[in-house]
């Protein structure tokens, strides 16, 4: 499949919902249906992966990649190594089967938990809301897997630590939602889609108390400001 960047950023005028729509025809039906929700829109992976993408061979972790659209199309798109982790194995299946037809080399797909990945293996990490599942009760992909609030807190924890542990100037984007998961060391240097996509930097080292006390964020995306979560 053939696919071009521009040195301008894209936007919905050059990349419009038909561009998703053909990308899409690679998955299975039962899988495609859920696009327009869950997986990374064709747009938004081009310039996500520009920001995360700084020097050849940069390698970035996807944290729940679906069936891995953005890690295919960000490795289309770039000299970057991308890595996606996912719980559900039907989704890494189709993003197996995806690579080995679209002759992407640059991408792997691992079917675990992110508690069982080493963040220390990576340059850069790249969230699509990979938690909120756990706490909204509706969009759910399906329930092939556990979700429950304790969960969410859990996984956003462990990830906030993860970052947090990374090397200054490590770069993190996050694609809608609170960015419960980027911890307080980080700063949002550029939003991007109506302020939906964020990239953060590490600027100073973590500190673990201090995170525990970090007010929440409110959120601000294409839809306007949303309130702070309650704890």
């Amino acid at each position: 499949m053939g696919l071009t960047n521009s040195e301008d950023e894209p936007d919905e005028k050059s990349f419009t919902s038909v561009e998703d729509e053909k990308f899409d025809l690679i998955y299975p039906a039962k899988i495609r249906k859920l696009s327009s929700i869950f997986w990374t829109p064709v747009a938004v992976a081009a310039k996500a992966a520009e920001l995360l993408v700084t020097a050849p061979d940069t390698g970035v972790l996807d944290i729940g990649c679906g069936p891995g659209k953005f890690c295919l199309l960000a490795a289309s798109l770039t000299d970057g190594r991308f890595t996606g982790v996912e719980q559900r194995s039907d989704l890494i299946a189709a993003a197996k089967q995806a690579a080995i037809e679209l002759e992407i080399a640059e991408v792997e797909f691992i079917h675990g938990n992110v508690l069982e990945i080493d963040f220390a293996a990576y340059d850069a990490f790249y969230l699509f809301n990979p938690f909120e599942e756990n706490i909204f009760q509706g969009n759910k992909i399906d329930r092939a897997v556990p979700l429950s609030p304790g969960l969410f807190k859990k996984y956003t924890s462990h990830v906030s630590a993860q970052l947090g542990a990374r090397a200054i100037d490590t770069r993190v984007v996050s694609y809608m939602g609170y960015a419960d998961d980027i911890p307080s060391c980080y700063t949002c240097e550029s939003t991007h889609f109506g302020d939906d996509l964020k990239l953060w930097i590490k600027e100073r080292e973590y500190d673990a108390e201090l995170e525990s006390l970090k007010v929440l964020r409110s959120y601000h995306g294409s839809r306007g400001w949303s309130p702070p979560r309650k704890r």
